[in-house]
Order: C-alpha cells, then sequence, then structure tokens
C-alpha cells in the first residue's frame, strides 16, 4: 500500500504546471519570463520562438507557411502550436513551464482545451498591461537594433496589435471572469515589473498545491 501512494504522489507530482503569460507585442513577456527562470525555477517556452525555430529548419514542412503567418501578424493554426508545445514539455523533464505569448485566440484556447487541459495544471494568467506607445516604441527599437525577427516593423506591428485588441484580449477577459489573471503593469522598467512578478509568484508557490 505504502508503495502504491508513493506511485501515484510522483505521478500527481510530474503533471506539468503551466503559468500562461499574455499581454500585446512589446509588453516585456520575455524579459520577465527571463527573470522567472532565474528565479523561481520556470522553464520557459515562447510560443513564437518556437514557431520560429521551426520556421528556421530546412526541412520543416511548416516552415514556409508559419513565415507568412508571423509576417502578416495572423495567428499559426492551433494544432501546429500545441504539438511544439507538447514536445517540449515532453522532452524537458521539467515540471513548471511558462507558456509565452498563447493562447491568444479562441482557436488557441479551443486547442489547448482540446489537445492539453486534461494534461497539466493550469495556476494561472499572468498579463502584462502595457500601453499600445510604450510597445510600438520597444519593438521598434528591438528591431533598429537588430533583433532579427521578420515581424520588428511597423507595417507588422499594426497588424499584430489589432490581432491582440480583436482576438487576444477576449481570452483575457475570459480567465478574469475565471479569477486566474494575475495583472501587472508593464509600463515601468524591467526592475519595477518584476518586484510586482516576484510576490505573485511567492504567493502561489506558498499556497497548497492542488
Amino acid at each position: 500500500m505504502l508503495s502504491c501512494t508513493r506511485s501515484l504522489s510522483y505521478l500527481k507530482k510530474m503533471i506539468p504546471k503551466v503559468v500562461f503569460v499574455l499581454g500585446s507585442p512589446g509588453a516585456g513577456k520575455g524579459t520577465q519570463c527571463q527573470n522567472i527562470v532565474k528565479h523561481f525555477g520556470y522553464k520557459h517556452l515562447s510560443a513564437g520562438d518556437l514557431l520560429r525555430e521551426e520556421m528556421s529548419k530546412p526541412n520543416s514542412e511548416f516552415g514556409e507557411m508559419i513565415d507568412s503567418y508571423i509576417k502578416n501578424g495572423k495567428i499559426v493554426p492551433v494544432d501546429i502550436t500545441c504539438s511544439l508545445l507538447e514536445r517540449c514539455m515532453t522532452q524537458s523533464g521539467n515540471e513548471y513551464f511558462l507558456i509565452d505569448g498563447f493562447p491568444r485566440n479562441q482557436d488557441n484556447l479551443d486547442g489547448w482545451n482540446r489537445r492539453c487541459n486534461d494534461k497539466v495544471k493550469l495556476q494561472f494568467i499572468l498579463f502584462f498591461d502595457c500601453s499600445l506607445e510604450i510597445c510600438t516604441d520597444r519593438c521598434l527599437s528591438r528591431g533598429a537594433a537588430g533583433s532579427g525577427r521578420s515581424d520588428d516593423n511597423m507595417e507588422s506591428l499594426k497588424k499584430r496589435f489589432n490581432t491582440y485588441q480583436n482576438e487576444s484580449k477576449p481570452i483575457i477577459e475570459h480567465y478574469e471572469q475565471m479569477d486566474m489573471v494575475r495583472r501587472v503593469d508593464g509600463n515601468r522598467s524591467p526592475d519595477e515589473v518584476f518586484a510586482d512578478v516576484k510576490k505573485i509568484f511567492e504567493k502561489s508557490m506558498a499556497e497548497p498545491q492542488a
């Protein structure tokens, strides 16, 4: 009986714990995810980075399609994104994950619920609330500094912000109704923002795990 109990406890422990990290382009998601990884040991999975990595592979069957979606500020089909996320979570050996920039629309949310929801524990949604003006300046500065991203330009940004307002904001509102959103003011310096982020994660870690 004791051995069985330990086995069940181990299986429960190994269920991936996930935090969705959401916010407009340039809101500071990537910077803060780096801080969270350093201080709390989470594995950072950026949906956008995974797609760009897949796009760059010479023999990827999805590469050209992903490139077209990203350049036009559109959202890549959910089954591609979910398959990349699942693969990384399975291969990483970690238990705690930050999924950055996902889900970005209703189709993403439906796909996640269909493919992954019963396989992970969603802890909460970390939402960086940042003004359009500051986000635009950050993205353009990043592009001018040689970010290597094909969408860090004004033409793509307009499309990306439009997609965010029309498709991503409703997802945040959906989770707010479930009291799962932890909102952070992203207009401030990275250190000021992380001070609030740190409090959120420390509080979560102190709570009993269901």
